[in-house]
């Protein structure tokens, strides 16, 4: 067992618990986008960043990946590691701005604008398809191709491989995928934080859902 403190509360989980589970246990909601249950974990997103005290020095490290060590100091919410989170957020908007998911987070976390330049590119490389299909359905049938800024997610040469079940996996566990914001014209990057709007079972992204025009003015996505 190892004692550490989580936001000045000490507690005590088994050796090998990372810092996420650990503050989970302890009802501290620490957010995640490439952390999903049931794979392994990526620290990709950088959404999940706490603060550890170590001496004079005091760096961010993704709590997902992060294993708690004794006498560990962690704070998931200090000026910080909120500061931190908002660009992380705001340079993901900016890749995915119809994600409901990161829209809702952007409200939660307070963002009132997208600082960088909006470009579209339906994928916020946080890998939870690619390890679910290797991991959960023990195919491998999409990886990621490229480097950099050209980095995608996709199967070999772009066609559906001989091993993929179509079982949609890929799609049920992507942040981006999973909900898509039906809120129209966005202002500064953010459609004006409806999160508590009912969740969009349809995908825009990877299902290619035809688009009409529902009451409102709102868009309606059909499969």
């Amino acid at each position: 067992m190892v004692q550490v403190r989580i936001d000045g509360i000490r507690t005590v989980v088994p050796e090998g618990t990372t810092v996420l589970e650990a503050a989970e246990t302890m009802g501290i909601r620490i957010p995640t986008l490439c952390h999903y249950p049931g794979l392994s974990p990526f620290g990709g997103c950088r959404v999940c960043l706490v603060e550890v005290k170590r001496g004079d020095r005091s760096p961010l490290e993704a709590s997902c990946t992060l294993p708690v060590d004794e006498g560990q100091v962690i704070l998931t919410a200090s000026r910080k590691v909120m500061e931190a989170r908002r660009v992380v957020v705001e340079l993901l908007l900016s890749s995915c701005p119809s994600s409901k998911t990161l829209q809702d987070l952007a409200s939660q976390l307070g963002i009132n604008r997208v600082r960088f330049k909006i470009k579209e590119r339906e994928c916020i490389l946080c890998g939870r398809c690619v390890r679910y299909c290797k991991e959960q359905m023990r195919s491998g049938g999409i990886d990621f191709v490229g480097r950099g800024m050209a980095s995608t997610v996709s199967s070999a040469f772009g066609t559906t491989p001989a091993e993929c079940r179509n079982c949609g996996g890929c799609q049920w566990v992507c942040p981006v995928c999973e909900r898509a914001c039906l809120a129209g014209d966005l202002l500064n990057g953010l459609c004006g934080g409806c999160h508590n709007a009912a969740p969009v079972e349809t995908c825009l992204v990877c299902t290619h859902c035809s688009e009409s025009v529902g009451a409102g003015g709102h868009r309606v996505f059909h499969q």
